[in-house]
């Protein structure tokens, strides 16, 4: 047989580079894709929205330099308010850590996951002590509560402002601890 009929096993192969003899097209397909995936990550990571933080509000008493007498009896006072609060017609719990003199409250919500406390304070008003806390989050855009301590029946008793619906209800919560 005659050279011009044979292939040598050279000519059998396909092509591996491109046309212009650089990077084969897979090399050049998977870092096309690469870069696609890098992008799509990013654009993602760019659009995602923060992570929604839960946390209580937290304020740490001060101390002040000399509480007169009406200060240091009012912080006192304030401490009966803390502990965890029932609010048995659904389950709803308000727990009160800490009260400075101020009237400034730790407290968190939870309904039974934690809803974000944007305000708590205690006030007195006359002998009655107050309670008033703010909610923040997704489905409790500012609604309220305005609550009075009762020692006798050991009763957080007040009103529930739902924002969302913008109606008012008589509520009450029991200490629990």
């Amino acid at each position: 047989m005659s050279q011009r009929g044979k292939t040598t096993p050279a000519e059998k192969r396909p092509p591996t580079g491109a046309a212009s003899g650089g990077l084969p097209v897979t090399a050049l397909v998977s870092v096309a894709l690469l870069v696609l995936a890098g992008s799509f990550g990013l654009v993602v990571w760019w659009i995602k929205p923060p992570p929604r933080e839960m946390p209580s509000v937290a304020v740490s008493p001060q101390a002040s330099p000399g509480p007169d007498a009406a200060t240091a009896a009012g912080s006192a006072e304030f401490q009966k308010l803390k502990g965890l609060w029932l609010r048995p017609d659904g389950g709803y719990l308000l727990e009160i850590s800490a009260v400075d003199a101020a009237g400034k409250m730790a407290a968190s919500y939870r309904n039974p996951s934690p809803i974000h406390v944007a305000k708590a304070e205690a006030s007195r008003d006359g002998a009655k002590l107050k309670v008033f806390v703010e909610l923040q989050d997704v489905n409790y855009p500012g609604s309220t509560y305005t609550l009075t301590y009762d020692p006798a029946s050991e009763q957080l008793q007040g009103i529930y402002f739902q924002a969302a619906l913008n109606e008012q209800y008589e509520v009450f919560f029991e200490r629990q601890k």
